[in-house]
C-alpha cells in the first residue's frame, strides 16, 4: 500500500515526508540522501555564504540524487541582511522547482522572482491566520508548525493536535504537518488531523547521513520528551532548543529582571552553535531540537527511516484501525 496525497503529486515525490530547512545542517548529504529515500530533501540557503556557494551546493546535491529537492530560504530581521535575492536568483538559475520559505512578510518578494519560473512554494507558519495570508498571497502549500518545534514556534503556544485541524478547517491548499514528527504514528495523526504530509527536522538531524557531530547525535537521543528549553521569550522571539547546560544558563540568565539580550548573545551566537554541530563541544553553545526528542531511540539511515515510518503507517492504516471498524 502506498500512501499518496497532494501533497505526493505537487512535489513529485514518493512519501509524504519533508526534511525542513535547517540552518548548519541542510547540506547536499543529508538533502539527497532523504530524497533518495522518496521524500523530499531541503538545502539551506543560508548555509551557505553566498548565492555562489549555494548554487555550488546545489550542482553538489545533484550529483547525488536524480529525484526532486527544495532550498529553504529563511527571512529574519537582521542589522546586516543576507543577499535574499541573490539566493533566490541562484535557485531560478539552477532551475530548482521547489523553495521552502519561513519569517517575515518580505518573504513575499522572494516569491514575486521564484513564481514567473514555475517554483513551488512552500511556506512555514506558526498560526492559523498567517497560513491564510501566505494563501492569499499566493503560496502553493502551507507547513503549520505546531508548539512543539524546533526553532522558532511563534508567541501563541498552540500545539499541532489544535493547530493542524484548525487550519485543515480553513486553508484550502495542500498543508503539511510540522513541529513533533518522528514515526509512522505521527504521519497517520497528521493525515486523520487534515495534512497530507509532514515535516521533519529533528528526526533528520539523528540519521547517519546528518553532517553533525555523532556527540550531538548521541544528546538527541539521550534527551526526551522534557529535553527542551524555550528561550527569547522575554523578547518576544520564542525558540525552542535542546536541553543542555548552555542552553539551561540562557535560561538562568534571561529570567534575570534585567537581563537584555547582549547577556545571552556570546552563549546563542550563531557562529558558536555552527561550531558545536561540527565539533561536539556541547559547552560551546546551543543546538535546535524539538519535543520528538522522546520518540527517538536510535539513528537509522534516512533510507532506513522512511522505509520504518511508511511502513508503520501503513500497518496502522491497514490493520490496527481498520481492525476497530465494526
Amino acid at each position: 500500500m502506498a500512501i499518496r496525497t497532494r501533497i505526493t503529486e505537487l512535489l513529485g515525490i514518493e512519501r509524504p515526508i519533508v526534511q525542513g530547512g535547517m540552518q548548519s545542517v541542510g547540506y547536499a548529504e543529508l538533502a539527497s540522501a532523504v530524497s533518495n529515500a522518496g521524500g523530499l530533501g531541503t538545502l539551506t540557503a543560508l548555509t551557505q555564504p553566498s548565492p555562489a556557494a549555494l548554487s555550488a551546493e546545489i550542482e553538489r546535491c545533484r550529483a547525488m540524487t536524480s529525484k526532486p529537492f527544495a532550498v529553504n530560504i529563511t527571512v529574519l530581521p537582521a542589522i546586516l541582511s543576507p543577499d535574499y535575492k541573490g539566493y533566490a536568483q541562484a535557485v531560478i538559475d539552477a532551475g530548482v522547482k521547489i523553495v521552502e520559505t519561513a519569517g517575515t512578510q518580505e518573504v513575499r518578494e522572494l516569491w514575486e522572482m521564484l513564481k514567473p519560473h514555475g517554483v513551488t512554494i512552500l511556506h512555514k507558519c506558526t498560526a492559523v491566520r498567517h497560513a491564510l495570508s501566505a494563501e492569499r498571497h499566493g503560496c502553493d502549500i502551507i507547513s503549520i508548525d505546531g508548539f512543539e518545534c524546533a526553532g522558532h514556534p511563534g508567541e501563541d503556544d498552540i500545539p499541532g493536535l489544535i493547530l493542524i485541524p484548525a487550519a485543515a478547517d480553513k486553508v484550502k491548499i495542500p498543508m503539511l504537518a510540522s513541529g513533533g514528527f518522528a514515526d509512522g504514528r505521527g504521519l497517520v495523526a497528521a493525515l486523520a488531523l487534515g495534512a497530507e504530509g509532514i515535516n521533519m527536522g529533528t528526526r533528520f538531524c539523528a540519521t547517519r547521513e546528518a553532517p553533525i557531530h555523532a556527540n550531538v547525535k548521541a544528546k538527541y537521543i539521550e534527551n526526551d520528551e522534557r529535553g527542551t528549553n524555550l528561550i527569547f521569550r522575554k523578547f518576544h522571539n520564542t525558540a525552542r532548543v535542546g536541553k543542555s547546560e548552555v542552553s539551561d544558563k540562557v535560561v538562568e540568565i534571561s529570567a534575570r529582571p534585567d537581563a537584555t539580550f547582549e547577556d545571552i548573545r556570546p552563549l546563542v551566537a550563531g557562529a558558536v552553535g555552527r561550531e558545536l554541530l561540527q565539533s561536539g563541544d556541547l559547552s560551546k553553545g546551543i543546538f535546535w531540537a524539538s519535543m520528538a526528542q522522546g520518540l527517538i531511540h536510535d539513528l537509522p539511515s534516512c533510507r532506513e527511516l522512511l522505509d520504518r515510518i511508511m511502513a508503520e503507517a501503513e500497518a496502522i492504516i491497514g490493520q490496527r484501525l481498520a481492525g476497530m471498524l465494526g
